[in-house]
């Protein structure tokens, strides 16, 4: 059973996505701080001062923090963008990759000749 878990976790699948989880949750923590800490702030102040995480809406003894859903909305935004130029990127290379021609086949008739000469052989055989 050993073996059994050994082979399942060093299979590249399970380390292909326990490294893409790691650099997930890295990602998650740059764009948070760039969010919290660049873009929220500019657009507090282009909404006259405002401070995201005190905007409140209080009801009674309920406070409704509208102002951290607009940030959350707001990072899930700048992500999207981000990986929608990164996928945009990566579909141009592969795209030019596609369109490299392929080289022509050979109209040597010696090369034909030979290679009709290797599969006589090869069928006596």
């Amino acid at each position: 059973m050993l073996k059994e878990f050994k082979a399942f976790v060093f299979r590249g699948n399970v380390l292909d996505l326990a490294i893409a989880t790691i650099i997930g949750v890295t990602f998650n923590s740059i764009v948070s701080s760039i969010i919290d800490n660049i873009f929220m702030p500019i657009i507090g102040i282009l909404m006259g001062g405002k401070n995201f995480e005190k905007m409140v809406i209080t009801i009674g003894e309920a406070e409704i923090k509208y102002g951290l859903t607009l940030a959350a909305i707001t990072k899930f935004l700048v992500v999207a963008l981000f990986l929608f130029i990164i996928i945009q990127a990566v579909n141009k290379f592969r795209t030019k990759e596609e369109e490299v021609p392929a080289a022509p086949p050979a109209e040597d008739s010696k090369t034909e000749k030979l290679l009709a000469e290797i599969l006589e052989q090869m069928k006596k055989n």
